[in-house]
């Protein structure tokens, strides 16, 4: 039982990072330009097929670098060229053009690279276990995603809380009039923080696609889920993206390891379950079963008790 729990506790932290690194990025954007950019997990997938793509002729390393970059100079154009315009129409405006676009996205990714799964695969130099604990390996490319994932946290709360970068992004954000009449480029500062939330989100589609796959459906996986890290965390707070990223990683993946019914949990509380009873089928569902739903209940739970999300100050 010790050895599930650890290694389950390892691998929640490991996804709970790996998802904190996606919505860290959409946390950034909303915080910045109050929008809720449904493309965001496409800027995921795009990272993921750009790193592919690279890999095939100068290997993973390079794709590391460079795939983030594309996305991020890619979203940087669709801020200038697309939302810029789009904005002066409203949020439900910039809502159905993100949505639009994600759609456009998948549909291109389908049409270039295909439908097929790709081969992507994490660098030989990381094909090892790093250490084997209860017969157990663990390998060292989640050692590797876990390390990226705790340095883009640290270096995003460092660039916004104590550099004159992050300075003049908090002033473009609560008074843009007045930052403006200083002498700062705001709509500039808008396109750079759009750009560089859109290159998050391919550094975890560059670090995800060997774990997890490289597939034209790669961003609904995972679409939804950051929306949910994002209000639960509470819109806008970077500190708030993180918790809620461990604790929705670590909530799907205990409920996956333990597989243990409705019934069975009833049980520990000393209520017992009629096996001929109308809600027979209730009492025989598994963790395993109703772990995909478990992140939209918590959303469920936080919107009725705690609207602002966790940490969050601004009302969804």
């Amino acid at each position: 039982m010790f050895e599930l729990l650890f290694f389950s506790l390892l691998n929640g932290i490991v996804t709970g990072l790996l998802l904190f690194m996606l919505a860290s990025g959409l946390t950034l954007i909303f915080s910045m330009m109050g929008v809720l950019n449904f493309a965001h997990a496409s800027f995921y997938m795009l990272g993921a097929y750009f790193a592919y793509t690279i890999s095939l002729y100068v290997g993973f390393w390079p794709g590391l670098i460079i795939a983030p970059i594309l996305v991020g100079l890619f979203g940087a154009l669709v801020e200038r060229y697309g939302l810029r315009y789009v904005h002066r129409w409203g949020h439900v405006a910039e809502l159905i053009f993100t949505f639009g676009l994600a759609f456009l996205i998948e549909e291109v990714v389908q049409f270039i690279w295909g439908k097929d799964t790709k081969a992507y695969h994490e660098p030989e130099i990381l094909q090892f276990a790093l250490f084997t604990v209860f017969g157990q390996d663990f390998p060292a490319y989640k050692a590797f995603m876990l390390l990226i994932s705790i340095g883009i946290f640290i270096m995003l709360l460092m660039i916004l809380t104590r550099s004159r970068v992050g300075l003049i992004i908090q002033a473009a954000i609560t008074k843009p009039n007045m930052t403006a009449m200083l002498g700062h480029n705001v709509p500039l500062v808008f396109m750079g923080v759009f750009g560089v939330g859109s290159a998050l989100a391919g550094l975890a589609g560059v670090i995800a696609g060997p774990a997890l796959g490289t597939f034209p459906g790669m961003a609904v996986v995972l679409g939804s889920i950051v929306f949910v890290i994002v209000v639960v965390g509470g819109l806008g707070s970077l500190g708030g993206a993180f918790v809620a990223s461990l604790i929705i990683g670590l909530l799907q993946t205990f409920a996956i390891a333990l597989d243990y019914s409705v019934s069975d949990l009833l049980a520990v509380f000393s209520i017992t379950t009629e096996a001929d009873s109308a809600l027979r089928d209730l009492w025989t569902l598994s963790l395993p079963q109703v772990a995909p739903i478990l992140p939209y209940l918590l959303l469920v739970l936080i919107l009725i008790f705690r609207p602002t999300g966790l940490f969050g100050k601004r009302e969804t």
